[in-house]
């Protein structure tokens, strides 16, 4: 029987290409090699693609990797990458990976891919437009406010007002396409507001403010199977710094993480999950996501941060929750290949 050719892509242009080669390593190393034919695609920063051999998959970072690349990888073309695998799976993190650009140039090859679609993968990326669409189906967001560069640069006292007497302290800052808390800060007074407004804006045109949320911070992996979406488990976090920082996320030893919740009642465990089903449908996700947010101490669920996709080194929420539901790595990788094929298969004109 032929093997179905899986590229899994990684690394890439954006702020978690580190990330990204730790989730496509892991991928690599775990996927079924009875059922497909892996190769293993990095995207450099300048977005090129490259086949890389495993001496370079194993390198520690991505600059490791691109100094590598002209002597010892295999530069191709987005045009002649049809003739070299039969599928993507998507271990891309972040712009240009998450938020619909790789979704639209694999629709455009023809070549079926892990995730949701052009759509759903960029309301995934874009936290204001999200909250928008989740409040218009009832579902629970932080109260919000936008603030862009130009308003920043043109208004900035009255911004401060605004959001002074909107808010209070303390609030959070975060850029409005950003993932692994990248740019995010907790505000606690006015006067550090618009240094927190301006480490956002590095990262985007557009700041998004939220109120600080005081409670306990989840997430839920979420996924499809014939046209159904279903939760795993649930994870319950506990940072060690003052949230959810990127080295709370990836540095061992940072963060206390409980798969299932250690913590939190059935009921309200069954809350959430419900709350991160309507969450993934409400945006168009398909295949897999996920949902990530805060029960708070009076009881509400917040969604916080729906993603489209997950990261999947060994120890993220993904991996974690399947091994619950007693899926190994490699069955859980089988599973998201074999959901992706039956959704492209049968859509209708690009996902």
């Amino acid at each position: 029987m032929t093997k179905l050719r899986v590229g899994i892509i990684f690394g890439g242009i954006s702020s978690e290409r580190e990330v990204s080669l730790n989730s496509g390593r892991n991928v690599y190393d775990n996927i079924d090699r009875e059922l497909y034919e892996p190769f293993a695609i990095f995207m450099d920063g300048a977005g090129y693609l490259w086949i890389l051999p495993w001496q370079l998959i194993s390198q520690n970072t991505t600059v490791d990797i691109s100094e590598r690349l002209e002597q010892e990888a295999k530069r191709i073309p987005y045009e002649s990458l049809k003739e070299t695998i039969d599928f993507a799976f998507l271990a891309l993190h972040g712009k240009y990976g998450d938020d619909g650009c790789i979704q639209g140039v694999l629709e455009l090859l023809g070549i079926p891919y892990t995730g949701p679609g052009i759509l759903a993968s960029a309301l995934g990326m874009d936290k204001i437009i999200q909250q928008k669409i989740l409040a218009a189906e009832g579902i629970g967001v932080p109260r919000s406010d936008e603030v862009t560069e130009y308003e920043w640069k043109t208004h900035r006292e009255g911004v401060i007002k605004r959001l002074t007497e909107k808010f209070g302290f303390p609030l959070v800052t975060k850029p409005c396409r950003e993932g692994s808390s990248v740019g995010v800060t907790i505000i606690r007074d006015a006067g550090s507001l618009g240094q927190g407004i301006a480490e956002a804006l590095k990262w985007d045109n557009v700041a998004l403010v939220e109120e600080f949320l005081d409670g306990v911070e989840f997430s839920s992996i979420i996924l499809e199977a014939d046209g159904h979406a279903f939760p795993l488990s649930l994870t319950e976090i506990y940072p060690q710094s003052e949230f959810y920082t990127y080295d709370d996320k990836y540095m061992p030893g940072r963060c206390r993480k409980f798969t299932p919740p250690k913590n939190l009642s059935k009921d309200v465990v069954e809350k959430i999950k419900k709350e991160a089903v309507r969450a993934f449908k409400a945006l168009g996700f398909r295949c897999y996501g996920r949902i990530d947010g805060f029960v708070l101490k009076d009881g509400r669920v917040l969604i916080t941060d729906p993603n489209s996709s997950s990261g999947m080194a060994p120890s993220s929420f993904f991996f974690e929750q399947a091994a619950e539901q007693g899926m190994l790595p490699s069955m859980i990788i089988s599973r998201l290949i074999e959901v992706a094929l039956k959704i492209h298969r049968e859509k209708k004109g690009p996902l």
